[in-house]
């Protein structure tokens, strides 16, 4: 496979220090990789069979996330933004990858939103498409708003295939941190935590030392200034304190210069896990990859978690490695050389035998995953093909097939009802909605356009009892559902005048055959449900056309349904179409419900009636035209 990972790190180095491993594991197993690396260049960090593309480099200061530098005082330009994208975007075209990963975003990096979504919309627009992986850590900080968590759960549904978690979820859940939609949790891929040993074990460096470290940036200097004042109230030990090169040489150079004899002071290490596997005890943060260090040397852990600003992740980490006997904690709030020394002293007074028992197969894990998700994805394509390919083979022959488009449940002005209608515009792809006549309100004739309108029952009401599936139009007196119809239609048709279609839309689909024999009595001369009808007419005045694709995947909640599947049938119904007599041939019906549509099934639909509309073998027929022009409802005559 060809894989493009898109990461900007731009505080420390931790995320590009995962993706680096992930990249090195994927080489290592025959793919061809492709990192773009958005952050300060680290060239302590080799690449080691993959391609690292260095896009101009930006970074923030302190928890600023929101304010981006392009160098030190320099705030990021719009000209090097769009340098980036142009970079990231021309990396994509040529390489044409079958998994794009990227790398926080869509639920981190939103100061990079810009760059992070042109990238995506490139990727879609690819044929064949990619898949598209956000690839996170095993928990993530919560969001500082709910607004925040809604527009992350839009993106998952409007591009991406599935979420790698780097984690294990018996011990850290993702949900501890993250509030997960309906999107994002059935797009969770669990791999296990990357650990770097997993391409190349490092060997024990016994020092006897407690190791503190504290990531690539400055975030960690107030880690570093306690354990000066800690090393100096237990003078017995012996400490080995790793900076970061994020570190300025200012502040590292005072560090050495306040440091007791019994502290040794350097720059971070290449060697650092053997470092850690030899320590008495390691003092760190707890950000992602300096746990994972933990977990495979299994040294004894005190952890003072970065806290800053609205920083929650790592404390939520600390936490669970605390409950679950792994670590002693000490909050940033109460840093000072005293409560380190204390949290120091309780820790190397503890017992080695309680092993730290999670999966840190994640590099393994994660290939797993992707081979998985690119055979998903290449499924879909080959069905999209496959679609293109039958409406191809339709053309050649001069055949065409009609299509029309029913959408249900409308009552009133709604912003997807707004997008509903662009979209039928766009597509020149006519819909007729089904309107409730019970609830309908007097604002939804101006808002519903120029849309045919036709009678979705009496006031979607399920009238079923408890042990059978959900119906209206049914089990009480049919006498009555004739008069509701009828006054049903009638308002419709002072409403709407001649949109107003004489065609009934039974709520679920469902309706009584008793009703269906009287339905012309209520005035209606139309009836739409679902699947294949058996006969043009469903009984005396009445022509039946249906619909037969619905893109929603209601028995498992909602949202789109396996589009491979949908798309197949799509297909399906267009070989089986123009096997039938032309006088008897039913229109494919397209069944929608605007208002419950997320993301992924906007996308499918565009891309459908995109397909459909540009093949040359499809025509879109409005209602008024497949539902006889003489059948629509004169306007009523108005009597002074």
């Amino acid at each position: 496979m060809k894989i493009l990972i898109a990461v900007t790190h731009l505080l420390g180095i931790g995320h590009f220090a995962r993706m680096r491993v992930l990249a090195r594991g994927l080489v290592a197993s025959g793919h061809e990789v492709t990192l773009i690396s958005g952050g300060r260049p680290q060239p302590h960090l080799d690449g080691e069979g993959f391609t690292l593309v260095q896009l101009p480099p930006i970074h923030c200061t302190g928890t600023d996330f929101s304010t981006l530098f392009e160098a030190d005082g320099i705030i990021l330009s719009d000209a090097t933004r769009t340098k980036r994208i142009e970079l990231m975007k021309t990396t994509l075209n040529h390489l044409r990858p079958d998994i794009v990963v990227t790398e926080t975003f869509p639920f981190g990096r939103r100061a990079l939103k810009q760059e992070f979504l042109a990238l995506c919309e490139c990727a879609v627009s690819l044929r064949p498409r990619p898949a598209i992986v956000a690839s996170i850590r095993d928990l993530l900080n919560p969001p500082s708003s709910p607004a925040k968590a809604d527009e992350a759960e839009q993106w998952v549904a409007r591009y991406y295939d599935a979420v790698l978690v780097h984690g294990d979820a018996a011990l850290v859940p993702p949900q501890m941190g993250w509030p997960f939609g309906r999107c994002g949790t059935r797009a969770l891929r669990l791999t296990g935590y990357i650990d770097e040993t997993q391409i190349s074990a490092a060997s024990h460096t016994s020092h006897d030392a407690i190791l503190v470290s504290g990531g690539g940036s400055a975030a960690s200097l107030p880690l570093y200034r306690a354990t000066l004042d800690a090393a100096r109230l237990l003078p017995t030990q012996q400490w080995h304190v790793l900076i970061g090169h994020g570190v300025a040489q200012d502040d590292f150079n005072a560090l050495c210069a306040d440091a007791p004899a019994s502290v040794t002071i350097e720059r971070a290490r290449k060697d650092f896990r053997a470092l850690l596997a030899g320590a008495r005890l390691s003092v760190s943060q707890a950000g992602y990859n300096t746990i994972v260090d933990l977990f495979a040397t299994q040294t004894p852990m005190v952890l003072v978690p970065f806290a800053a600003g609205q920083e929650q992740e790592q404390t939520l980490r600390a936490r669970v490695l605390q409950d679950a006997g792994f670590a002693t904690l000490v909050s940033e709030a109460e840093l000072k050389g005293e409560t380190l020394a204390r949290a120091v002293t309780q820790a190397l007074a503890l017992p080695r035998s309680h092993s730290m028992r999670v999966n840190l197969d994640g590099v393994a894990g994660s290939m797993a995953a992707l081979t998985t998700i690119q055979s998903e994805r290449a499924a879909i394509e080959e069905a999209w093909q496959g679609l293109e390919a039958q409406l191809a083979h339709l053309k050649a022959r001069n055949e065409s097939i009609s299509f029309w488009w029913r959408d249900d449940d409308a009552v009133k002005p709604t912003p997807q009802l707004t997008r509903l209608l662009q979209l039928s515009h766009e597509m020149n792809a006519p819909v007729a909605l089904a309107v409730i006549p019970a609830r309908v309100s007097p604002d939804l004739v101006e808002a519903s356009g120029d849309a045919a309108i036709l009678i979705h029952g009496i006031a979607h009401q399920n009238h079923a009892p408890a042990d059978r599936k959900k119906q209206e139009l049914g089990f009480q007196s049919v006498d009555t559902m004739v008069d509701t119809l009828r006054n049903g239609r009638d308002k419709l048709a002072t409403l709407f005048g001649q949109r107003a279609l004489p065609v009934l839309v039974p709520p679920w689909n469902r309706i009584d055959p008793t009703l269906v024999a009287r339905l012309h009595e209520a005035g209606i001369s139309g009836l739409s449900t679902y699947k294949r009808r058996s006969a043009v007419m469903a009984a005396r005045g009445v022509m039946q056309i249906n619909t037969h694709c619905d893109p929603i995947d209601w028995r498992h909640g909602g949202g789109l349904g396996p589009e491979a599947q949908l798309v197949n049938q799509i297909t399906a119904l267009t070989a089986a179409t123009v096997l039938d007599p032309a006088d008897a041939r039913e229109p494919i019906g397209l069944l929608t419900h605007h208002l419950v549509h997320d993301e992924a099934i906007w996308a499918f639909l565009t891309r459908l009636l995109t397909t459909l509309g540009r093949s040359g073998a499809v025509r879109f027929t409005p209602a008024t035209i497949i539902f006889d022009k003489h059948q629509m409802v004169p306007p009523p005559i108005m009597v002074e």
